[in-house]
């Protein structure tokens, strides 16, 4: 069974949204365990996992970004 040839166009329009989604929400949820650590004026560890806490939370709003924007605008077709 024969696949349809990859989209470039569409393969370049979801790496573009992948980098600039991505940093966006990796940047804003790391920055905001960031502050919430700083702001309660918790101990570096705590504030440090908070941060970890919320780039993974980053990382998986982004993984459900991507999986819709494949949807929409699939790479092969």
């Amino acid at each position: 069974m024969s696949q349809k040839p990859i989209n470039y166009l569409h393969l370049s329009t979801l790496v573009a949204v992948a980098i600039l989604v991505g940093t966006e929400l990796v940047g804003a949820s790391w920055a905001a365990g960031w502050a919430l650590g700083g702001l309660f004026q918790l101990d570096p560890l705590v504030s440090r996992a908070l941060e970890i806490l919320f780039s993974i939370a980053g990382l998986i709003g982004l993984y459900f970004f991507m999986r819709t924007a494949i949807r929409n605008e699939p790479i092969r077709g």
